[in-house]
């Protein structure tokens, strides 16, 4: 496993928060490492290590009592902190006397995820998602997606246009119209999505922009890049839905990624239903191209892929990557 501080200090979603519901625990992966993740009778989220300091054994097999977690090994207790407060075969041993500890990382709730760090968070929290408080947008959380390749992969496969008429043949895009027209990348520090690379003057004709579009149109495109794995998209057609959409892979392994999406969109004609199947249809036609991308994590080596002049955005999230440090998921010569 490669140790990397700008992941494990940053954080990442591992749950809608409707699903983590009080008295049962759920088992996610994050960086190597086995989470259980359950809620407390206050209401409070917690994410430990999902391993019994006792023999090893997933506390994610055990159960929630009275507030605290029963290892299903040997019944062993811990309570919200962590600390072991009852071995069952040793029951004389006060509280105090029982050393055991497990591991605990921090979690906390917002866009109606949860978010867990496992090394030590800025004062930043979670990306920004400025469009999730504006109340004239609704909000739809689509997948998860289980993809076998790097999280990086799948932040580029984002920002990426010159697919759009390939692989989303006829509602993306079309082959007849598969050239992308000049475009401007930049560096950006703004009080409302932080810090980090975007693209503007994105334009793009869709036969099927959106779940609700009637016939096709040119789209407006901005991509924002504000952590290294979470993109935003904003979309601007004329006269139709105001749409972004928020990428938030959660990096199980280097090369095996969990991924949510969350749209905030001005479309309340579609039900939940249909607009997270048109999602779907969009999300599984890239699978199979990012599954088969090799090397699976991203390289950052110079010369190690062929680049073009529309791959500009792609190329300065490359360099913001590098700039950031950034270890795991990619490769590096350094």
């Amino acid at each position: 496993m490669t140790t990397d501080p700008v992941l494990f200090n940053d954080w990442h979603p591992v749950a809608q928060s409707t699903r983590i519901v009080a008295g049962a625990i759920t088992a996610t992966d994050l960086l190597d490492t086995r989470i259980a993740l359950w809620r407390d009778g206050a209401g409070n989220v917690h994410a430990w290590e999902d391993r019994c300091p006792h023999r090893g054994t997933r506390l994610s097999m055990g159960a929630v009592d009275n507030d605290t977690l029963r290892c299903a090994y040997h019944g062993w207790r811990f309570d919200g902190e962590g600390r072991c407060r009852h071995i069952p075969a040793l029951p004389a041993l006060e509280p105090d006397r029982l050393k055991a500890r497990v591991g605990t990382f921090h979690a906390l709730e917002k866009y109606g995820m949860v978010w867990v760090c496992i090394g030590s968070p800025s004062e930043s929290g979670p990306p920004r998602f400025p469009e999730f408080a504006d109340e004239r947008l609704r909000k739809v959380w689509c997948g998860p997606y289980e993809v076998q390749g790097s999280g990086p992969r799948i932040v580029e496969n984002f920002l990426d246009m010159a697919h759009f008429a390939f692989v989303h043949d006829g509602i993306l895009g079309v082959p007849e119209q598969a050239a992308i027209a000049d475009y401007t990348v930049e560096t950006f520090d703004d009080a409302d999505y932080g810090s980090g690379v975007w693209a503007k003057q994105c334009r793009a004709w869709q036969p099927q922009a959106s779940k609700a579009a009637t016939g096709g149109s040119d789209i407006d495109y901005t991509y924002r890049v504000v952590r290294p794995l979470t993109a935003i998209l904003t979309k601007h057609p004329p006269g139709g839905i105001v749409e972004a959409i928020a990428l938030l892979p959660q990096p199980l392994t280097e090369t095996s990624t969990r991924v949510w999406i969350i749209m905030a969109l001005d479309d309340f004609t579609s039900d939940d239903d249909a607009l997270r199947a048109f999602q779907d249809t969009i999300f599984l036609q890239d699978l199979p191209i990012l599954e088969s991308q090799s090397p699976a994590r991203l390289p950052l080596l110079p010369g190690a892929e062929v680049s073009v002049a529309c791959d500009r955005m792609s190329l300065a999230y490359r360099g913001y990557l590098k700039r950031q440090n950034l270890r795991y998921g990619v490769l590096r010569d350094d």
